[in-house]
């Protein structure tokens, strides 16, 4: 069961419920448009980026399948049930998924995140920069569960896991970093998002994630109204980045814990460093608002060549990079606000609760 939501704005807002085939074949089936857009996007950046055509990509995804179908067969099914709707094949969308882990991590896209926690309120945001073509592919779903459970998220048509929150206020955001190494027994990056809006607490999330492990390197911020806990991954390790004196967790594009022996990071987007000083500064002496929160990720005053909102015009190393959405989470009152269009006066907004 699904349904379209008319909106004024061009993000496609989809809702889809009932089983996981269900759910995946109304995403599928009501994003068909986008799904192609983006199997044409990451076809063409898999060759150029990793040399590898999409019949190579497909036999990487594939090698997901029996971790997940002896694991996780409710994400299979639902990516099964995409693949029906959008006419396209199982691996089409599994490699979608994957998409992270694909060629073990050799490029990857970049963004800020912070969760602001307080004795009444618990904040969860962030910006996601990416290539800008791909900017017409993001939807926003919304999907609930035979048990209830409700989820909402901003992702990229046919990947059914990425940065959103749940009925329960919990919520996730993602930040890309550049390690070496994948495993194909653990959770894909994206899996291990949705995973998270699958949980009924920050608890629950996180054990969820340290038992599976994560298949490739990121960051996973993940929060409820207890406060939030970042997860550096990698695919040997994950070290929790806790919540500071005033309970903030930020986090950028690379780690700032130690991790295990072997896991060597390149910092591939020299401004990261600057993003995580800059969100930190900025938080400095204020009360945790969806106001301050909105105002920090468009903040787009640059400094040593950089911004927090990273504008379209920008070309950081070999990728045209954009900020190309910012979502503010108000985890107690489950409630988001999402904003997306670049220029600050071209804005597109949305606000939805659950």
């Amino acid at each position: 069961m699904g349904s379209l939501t008319p909106s004024p704005s061009k993000m496609l807002q989809i809702s889809a419920s009932g089983t996981p085939s269900q759910i995946g074949f109304s995403h599928g089936t009501l994003a068909s448009t986008h799904i192609a857009r983006s199997l044409t996007f990451y076809t063409a950046l898999f060759l150029k980026k990793c040399t590898m055509d999409w019949p190579a990509v497909k036999g990487f995804a594939m090698q997901y399948h029996p971790f997940l179908s002896a694991n996780f067969p409710q994400y299979v099914e639902e990516m099964e049930g995409v693949a029906r709707g959008a006419g396209k094949e199982y691996a089409d969308i599994l490699a979608l998924n994957v998409r992270t882990e694909i060629a073990f991590g050799a490029y990857t896209d970049g963004c800020t995140a912070i969760s602001w926690k307080t004795t009444e309120k618990s904040y969860l945001g962030q910006n996601w920069d990416w290539d800008t073509v791909q900017s017409e592919n993001l939807i926003c779903l919304k999907i609930v569960k035979g048990d209830g459970l409700k989820m909402q998220m901003i992702t990229e048509a046919g990947i059914i896991g990425k940065i959103g929150m749940n009925n329960h206020g919990v919520g996730c955001t993602l930040n890309a970093v550049t390690a070496k190494g994948v495993s194909f027994s653990k959770l894909p990056c994206h899996l291990a998002l949705r995973s998270v809006l699958d949980s009924s607490s920050r608890a629950e999330a996180i054990a969820t994630i340290e038992k599976w492990g994560v298949a490739s390197s990121c960051h996973i911020l993940v929060a409820d109204t207890t406060g939030g806990t970042g997860l550096e991954c990698s695919s040997e390790d994950i070290v929790r980045l806790e919540m500071d004196e005033v309970g903030v967790v930020a986090h950028t594009n690379h780690y700032v814990l130690p991790h295990k022996k072997g896991v060597v990071e390149k910092v591939w987007l020299p401004d990261t460093k600057f993003r995580l000083r800059k969100a930190g500064e900025s938080l400095k002496g204020k009360q945790p608002s969806d106001d301050v929160l909105w105002e920090i990720f468009r903040d787009e005053v640059e400094e040593d060549g950089a911004s927090i909102c990273r504008k379209q015009t920008e070309v950081v190393g070999p990728n045209a990079l954009a900020t190309l959405f910012g979502i503010v989470m108000d985890l107690g009152r489950k409630r988001q606000k999402c904003w997306w269009g670049g220029q600050l006066n071209l804005l597109k907004k949305l606000a939805f609760s659950l």
